[in-house]
């Protein structure tokens, strides 16, 4: 940010400079030819380029900040006023004095004096006003710069919130798997320690990531499902099926999809009857990536305190901080009301 400022404040130098440069130079195109340069002469059509130069940094550097922003109107016409008045006053006493009084044939032919007055002094007001639109213009864009610093950080410190709150979420749903085996499998539960060491090698450090890639994330969503499978009775059916980009090039935002799985696992199994999680996960070379989850229809009852259910609500608020716009998500249960779906697709090359 602190570059693209820099970049910018140059920018700006470089086109007041060279507009500068034209506007002084401008008057050689007047001085007579052959005659060599004539600092008399150069100085006589200069002088109208530097009132213009006074009065424009004059108001764009002290008046407009100092009243015009502190809506003190007044107090700023007032200033501008009495500032074109006498520079215009000084710039004909100035030119009068080293001007050459003309012919008396060619006196009668000038006009009054007050025109020249009038004309300089609508120049100078002209650019006044020009001074003070383009310091106006200059502030509403640093507002603006703020306005979306302000809510970049509002969206970064959202996105921190959500993941400490999924983190928590999400240790204790595995930590009450691991609690039900160890009352009957002593051996499964010390297994599913070992691979919870593993998921949370990706919680603690890769989550703290705004994006990683997209095949660590599956590893990730490999080491989960091999870690719910300890305790799965026989008649349940897992299929699993991850496929990242060709490429490796696509990055997705961490922990996107667990909530999903989880969901899947916490509502999808019978402890007596046969049942189904079909998960498949796939990227593209064109950054869309989409998730497909199905798995038999068994919802827990209001007693059930196996989860907040707060998971899936994180995935919804995550979605439309980072890819809004850029989703696609649909779920719910099949008309027999015996399996339930949650596709979701993702434009990744369209994240925040």
């Amino acid at each position: 940010m602190k570059h693209l400022f820099s970049q910018r404040h140059f920018l700006e130098l470089s086109i007041h400079i060279v507009s500068w440069l034209l506007i002084f130079g401008f008057p050689l195109v007047f001085m007579e030819r052959g005659s060599g340069f004539n600092p008399a002469q150069f100085l006589r059509h200069s002088c109208v380029p530097l009132c213009y130069f006074i009065i424009f940094y004059v108001n764009y550097l002290w008046l407009v900040p100092r009243y015009m922003f502190m809506d003190e109107m007044r107090k700023y016409i007032l200033s501008d006023a009495v500032l074109i008045l006498c520079l215009s006053i000084l710039l004909h006493v100035f030119l009068e004095s080293i001007s050459t009084p003309p012919p008396p044939e060619f006196a009668r032919h000038i006009p009054p004096r007050w025109i020249f007055y009038v004309r300089d002094m609508g120049m100078m007001i002209f650019v006044a006003g020009l001074g003070a639109a383009i310091r106006t213009s200059l502030r509403w864009r640093q507002a603006e710069e703020r306005l979306i610093e302000t809510e970049r950080q509002k969206t970064e410190a959202e996105l921190k919130n959500l993941k400490n709150q999924l983190n928590p979420h999400f240790l204790l749903n595995t930590l009450n798997n691991i609690y039900a085996l160890i009352a009957f499998n002593s051996d499964k539960a010390q297994e599913a320690v070992q691979e919870l060491s593993k998921l949370l090698r990706h919680v603690l450090y890769d989550n703290q990531q705004t994006f990683v890639p997209l095949e660590k994330e599956l590893d990730f969503i490999r080491n989960y499902v091999a870690l719910m499978r300890i305790r799965l009775p026989q008649q349940v059916e897992v299929s699993v099926n991850l496929e990242a980009d060709s490429g490796g090039a696509l990055r997705i935002a961490p922990l996107i999809f667990i909530s999903l799985i989880e969901n899947a696992f916490k509502h999808g199994i019978s402890p007596t009857a046969g049942s189904f999680i079909s998960i498949s996960i796939s990227g593209h070379a064109d950054g869309m990536v989409r998730c497909e989850i199905l798995n038999s229809n068994y919802p827990k009852s209001g007693q059930d305190k196996s989860g907040s259910g707060v998971g899936l609500e994180q995935v919804g608020k995550r979605l439309e901080l980072i890819y809004p716009g850029h989703y696609e998500w649909i779920k719910g249960v099949s008309e027999n009301g015996q399996v339930y779906s949650s596709i979701l697709t993702i434009q990744t090359n369209k994240s925040l």
